[in-house]
């Protein structure tokens, strides 16, 4: 059973920056899809950012396209979600989420069975 615990969220100014921290535990052998979702009141859940730890694949939603990095420390078992020129519309809690995969990784939240409880970032203007 995969544990995810987000942290490194918090208020910041337009145009700040912040990195949000995702640590797992009960990996097992296999690799995965680890991904960067956020919903804002009212809003539906969207997806920000995938990696597949496999490969080291990511991608991006155009909304953070080139001001945001996800990255992962193996070490540590951690992911990062790397965020810069922060915009109000960034307000959001910001989930990490992950599933089991042998190749390819899916945008949809359905496809990922194990979640974080979640980080709130806001962004003033």
């Amino acid at each position: 059973q995969v544990h995810l615990v987000e942290s490194g969220g918090g208020s910041v100014q337009a145009g700040g920056s912040l990195r949000l921290s995702c640590a797992g535990s009960g990996y097992t052998g296999s690799n995965y899809c680890m991904a960067w979702f956020r919903q804002a009141p009212g809003k539906e859940r969207e997806w920000v950012a995938l990696m597949y730890t496999g490969t080291g694949m990511t991608a991006y939603a155009d909304s953070v396209k080139g001001r945001s990095t996800i990255s992962q420390d193996n070490a540590k078992n951690t992911l990062y979600l790397q965020m810069n020129s922060l915009k109000p519309e960034d307000s959001a809690m910001y989930y990490c989420a992950a599933y089991g995969s042998r190749g390819g990784c899916a945008t949809n939240e359905i496809a990922y069975n194990y979640w974080g409880q979640g980080t709130q970032v806001t962004v003033s203007s």
